[in-house]
């Protein structure tokens, strides 16, 4: 078995490699390491928790060990798809560099732009960013990308899915040609190949495991559910993950709930904690500040569920996640694989449910076939109010479809008025029909003001409707009165 002292890694790196607790590389470490070291452009492919972060941001900080910063122009960069996979990244740099003197700066938004200013005016070696943040300093004059010798693309499906993608382009380009690149992504798009194809020059490839696989220490778990009604999904979907969580007990020690909008991972968070469950929410349109904080409780222990959108699913390194929760099925299939990896991380086992509703049939059958099996169906542990009935007669009534019962009590109904009363029955009809012959009189005779000047419309004429405008009815009495003369 292959260790890190085996991989060519400086001392300094190796003593705070052994400091962090890790002596044996992952295999996307052991394959991406030496050849970054040799200096070749290197591509990764591997799911998310393998470790890819290492994979760079150890031989980076070994091959920047010599040389120093200039004023405005990094030695590297890395860039992240999001806000929290961006400040992970500069956490495992302040980790793995400790004892070295290399500087960074992290530049993303939600932060004051002066204080990002003054880092990259004293020089830094490596710079992490956000694609729009780090263009958004360079239109303004204050950042120089000609200086950057490491260029390193972190979850670059992600970027895809982001709309990332013309701007890493420009930010390739503004890039010297002569620079080393380190690109990884958990998934091969076609876009994602065409990039690869023309920014690396040659590229190690390393694929650890085969594309869009889900780890085999996390039990999958599918939960079905059909609402009464459509409008009642989310409720329901609340009312099981609360069952869920309340079977599992102890043996839920904390987990994600992922969501596709961020409206409903408010909805659910607030719902979640009306029923004493203590969580919070993690989502795109919160303060940095505040995403920061609900991470930082997550991953020390003093928040139990955090309730996230996809800005989650990705990279986060989030240790001794027990449970993950998809209140809705992901959309794109991909995502499902990226949100259950937070769990059965490190070889740690885990437990993922997703619970479906008839509508998410379509995007169920893309994740089986993208993962290549089926989900195991589970029990669903909760049974809405009024479902089930110990009377055979409302049983009975529950069998038959709604329209059926409807139409068959409205024809009884008739039958027994009709048996029972028919001069009662008749009145009704009689009176609607002298409503509809007083509705056909001309208004002028019901008082009101027609458009006929009072003139009297005559029999109905065919073509022409029930009555002919007025209009029209004066120019054929004129035209009378002219034959007459």
């Amino acid at each position: 078995m292959i260790k890190f002292s085996e991989l060519g890694l400086s001392p300094k790196v190796l003593k705070a490699v052994e400091a962090a607790g890790y002596d044996t590389p992952t295999p996307i470490q052991a394959g991406a390491i030496p050849p970054a070291l040799d200096g070749r452009d290197v591509l990764g492919i591997a799911q998310t928790g393998t470790g890819k972060t290492a994979s760079f941001t150890l031989p980076m900080i070994t091959k920047l060990a010599r040389g120093r910063a200039r004023a405005r122009m990094p030695r590297s960069l890395v860039l992240a798809p999001t806000r929290e996979l961006a400040a992970q990244v500069a956490e495992n740099f302040d980790t793995y560099a400790e004892g070295s003197k290399l500087t960074k700066a992290l530049l993303i938004g939600g932060v004051s732009f002066k204080e990002q200013e003054q880092l990259i005016d004293r020089g830094v070696d490596v710079l992490i960013a956000t694609p729009g943040r780090l263009l958004d300093h360079f239109e303004r004059g204050k950042l120089l990308l000609t200086g950057v010798q490491i260029m390193v693309v972190d979850e670059a499906d992600r970027m895809l899915d982001m709309g990332f993608i013309p701007d890493i382009e420009r930010i390739f380009e503004l890039t010297p040609f002569t620079r080393q690149t380190l690109f990884f992504s958990a998934t091969m798009a076609p876009e994602i190949e065409r990039i690869t194809n023309k920014f690396l020059s040659n590229p190690e490839k390393i694929e650890v495991e085969r594309q869009n696989s889900t780890s085999d220490t996390i039990t999958q778990v599918l939960v079905k559910h059909t609402p009464k009604r459509r409008d009642m999904s989310a409720k329901d979907k609340r009312a099981i993950l609360r069952a869920i969580i309340e079977r599992d007990g102890d043996e839920c020690r904390n987990g994600i709930i992922f969501c596709n909008r961020k409206v409903e991972v408010d909805i659910v968070a607030k719902s979640m904690k009306k029923h004493g469950l203590d969580a919070a929410p993690i989502h795109g349109d919160l303060d940095q500040s505040q995403r920061m904080r609900t991470l930082d409780g997550f991953r020390d222990g003093t928040l139990r569920f955090l309730v996230a959108s996809d800005v989650a699913a990705r990279g986060l390194d989030i240790p001794n996640v027990s449970h993950v929760f998809n209140f809705d099925v992901p959309s794109h299939s991909e995502d499902y694989v990226h949100r259950i990896g937070r769990t059965g991380r490190a070889g740690k086992t885990g437990i993922a449910y997703t619970i479906a509703v008839p509508s998410d049939e379509k995007y169920l059958d893309g994740i089986e076939r993208l993962i290549g099996k089926p989900i195991p169906e589970g029990e669903n542990p909760w049974t809405p109010p009024g479902r089930k009935s110990d009377t055979p007669a409302a049983e009975e009534e529950e069998r038959v479809p709604r329209k059926s019962r409807s139409r068959s009590r409205s024809r009884k109904a008739s039958e027994e008025t009709s048996e029972a009363a028919p001069a009662e029955a008749e009145a009704p009809r009689e009176e609607a029909r002298r409503d509809e012959s007083r509705r056909d009189e001309p208004r002028r005779e019901r008082g009101g003001r027609g458009r006929g000047r009072g003139l009297d419309r005559g029999p109905k004429v065919v073509g022409l409707g029930d009555h002919v405008p007025g209009f029209i009815e004066m120019s054929f009495e004129e035209r009378r009165e002219a034959e007459r003369a």
